[in-house]
């Protein structure tokens, strides 16, 4: 046998020749630096983070071997690609902070809920790149669906960067502003919505004698199955409903249970008010 040793070749990070600052590498944005690192999205060189503590810097660095600080304007200076992840309130002060390292050649991805692609912009002082971004908390699991919108200024290979990124934990969909805030109040929100469903049907086994454990389970895995159901095969949730449906069966009385406590007119209701307040936040 041969003691030749052969080394796989790694291949190169799929954006090798742009630099990323993730300013507030908090929940959302300690999860895109996590998955940019497993996905060889990018090298740890290539990126940088920043957050309030340096404590909390500290701790990050050990543990994603990457640079983290915190001055949001030298990590600016640093990348060609910024993410922008404090919160909404946030935002005009940490754009005013980086406004002198922001130039038209660099890209700026905020994913702060409510604001603006145009406030961005006029804060920023220059022809500045700003796509707007809705990911939601399933982005831990790679099973996010990020919403995008591009800004005024924003090149086709920008926008595929920002697909690259967001993609690394999801799917993306690209839509007009005016629909943002409407996105926020359906899958921003969406997997409370659902979790409390997957909740409250886990207590309906417990309550028809399932162990809770087992309960849990069942209504976990058949809401994933189900939302499998509707995105890989295409077909309409009505009719996957009514192949579930048969005549004078258990779905059917079930069904109309739901119908008589107005749960489809609950949730239409609940993702209109989370619509509301985010144009409300939007406004100030």
């Amino acid at each position: 046998m041969s003691d030749d040793t052969y080394e796989v070749p790694v291949p190169a990070p799929v954006l090798l020749n742009q630099r990323v600052a993730i300013l507030g590498a908090g929940k959302m944005g300690g999860i895109l630096l996590q998955a940019f690192l497993k996905n060889n999205l990018l090298l740890p060189d290539q990126i940088v983070a920043t957050v309030q503590h340096p404590d909390r810097a500290q701790a990050l660095s050990v543990q994603f071997g990457v640079e983290v600080g915190t001055s949001n304007l030298a990590a600016a200076e640093f990348a060609d690609v910024i993410l922008l992840g404090v919160k909404p309130m946030q935002v005009p002060a940490v754009v005013a902070e980086i406004a002198s390292a922001l130039t038209p050649a660099k890209l700026l991805l905020s994913f702060a809920a409510s604001v603006r692609t145009r406030s961005i912009e006029d804060a920023a002082g220059c022809d500045l790149a700003v796509i707007r971004a809705m990911p939601n908390t399933p982005a831990m699991l790679a099973a996010a669906i990020t919403a995008l919108c591009p800004g005024r200024f924003v090149a086709p290979e920008q926008m595929a960067i920002a697909h690259h990124i967001f993609q690394t934990v999801g799917r993306t969909v690209v839509v007009d502003e005016k629909h943002m805030d409407a996105v926020t109040g359906l899958s921003g929100s969406g997997p409370a919505f659902l979790y409390i469903i997957i909740e409250a049907l886990a207590e309906a086994g417990v309550n028809v004698g399932l162990p809770r454990d087992v309960a849990t389970l069942l209504a976990a895995q058949t809401a994933y199955g189900s939302a499998r159901m509707v995105l890989e095969t295409g077909y309409h949730p009505a009719l996957l409903k009514d192949q579930v449906t048969t005549p004078a069966g258990c779905t059917v009385d079930g069904i109309l249970e739901l119908e008589e406590g107005g749960l489809r007119v609950t949730l239409i209701k609940a993702v209109k008010r989370a619509t509301q307040r985010a144009k409300e936040l939007a406004s100030g």
